[in-house]
């Protein structure tokens, strides 16, 4: 969406605080021997507090209130009753709906103690992100975003899943424009004040940029078992800095 009045500023800011504390309320939570349902069953308990729903299971009926994938599940993965261990790497994708406007916003936690690759993974991940938002100024084209990133990524020696984009969201939880975490030129439309997106990396120690679904119908994994790792905010774009929604 294209934000152009304070109501939609404020309906969105909502949204995303909703998605800042489920967030920070699961992350707390992570610890060896806690489950992927508990943390799920958690993140639902915020969502009811505030009035809000689970955009996935809203939109697409998925069986969840936030995906959870773990170790070499990228994106979109269901909530397990398998206890987290040690080393284990963990992605929480948050998207909820309150009051008519959509956030999302993901973060990957290690449960300690964790490896150093595990640890330099996240942290290229997040560097990607902040490569990207460096890029996303009103005036410029999409492709910035993803260039930025991919450089990022390689200079750090990870690789980029490219199969998987950011996007536009806020009155849905998926729109127009796509936001590629790789350099397409093609992708040339210009950002303008006002747009919100997602703008998400998802980052794989292995060598394939490939995905594959699991027979769940929803996980998605790397092809060649590398870690994955997923760093995400909703930003609206304004002619310097994004201003991060769900922060």
């Amino acid at each position: 969406m294209t934000i152009k009045t304070e109501a939609e500023l404020q309906g969105m800011q909502r949204a995303g605080r909703v998605v800042a504390e489920t967030l920070r309320t699961l992350k707390a939570a992570i610890c060896p021997g806690v489950t992927p349902a508990e943390l799920d069953a958690l993140a639902g308990q915020v969502f009811r507090q505030h009035g809000a729903k689970s955009a996935p299971r809203l939109t697409y009926n998925a069986p969840v209130n936030v995906f959870i994938s773990v170790n070499d599940d990228i994106v979109h993965g269901l909530p397990t009753q398998r206890p987290l261990a040690a080393g284990d790497v963990v992605s929480i994708d948050v998207t909820p709906f309150v009051d008519g406007y959509f956030a999302d916003a993901a973060v990957t936690v290690a449960v300690p103690p964790a490896s150093p690759v595990v640890m330099r993974l996240i942290e290229c991940t997040e560097a990607a992100f902040q490569a990207g938002m460096a890029a996303a100024t009103a005036g410029r084209p999409v492709h910035a975003i993803g260039q930025a990133v991919e450089q990022e990524v390689k200079r750090r020696g990870f690789t980029v899943l490219r199969e998987l984009f950011g996007h536009g969201v806020g009155r849905a939880i998926h729109e127009e424009p796509n936001v590629p975490n790789y350099y397409r030129p093609q992708d040339r439309m210009k950002l303008h004040e006002g747009l919100v997106i997602a703008v998400e990396p998802m980052v794989s120690t292995g060598r394939s940029r490939r995905v594959r679904t699991l027979r769940d119908g929803w996980t998605l994994s790397t092809t060649d078992g590398g870690l994955a790792a997923h760093f995400e905010h909703t930003v609206m774009i304004t002619k310097g800095q994004p201003l991060i929604l769900t922060a």
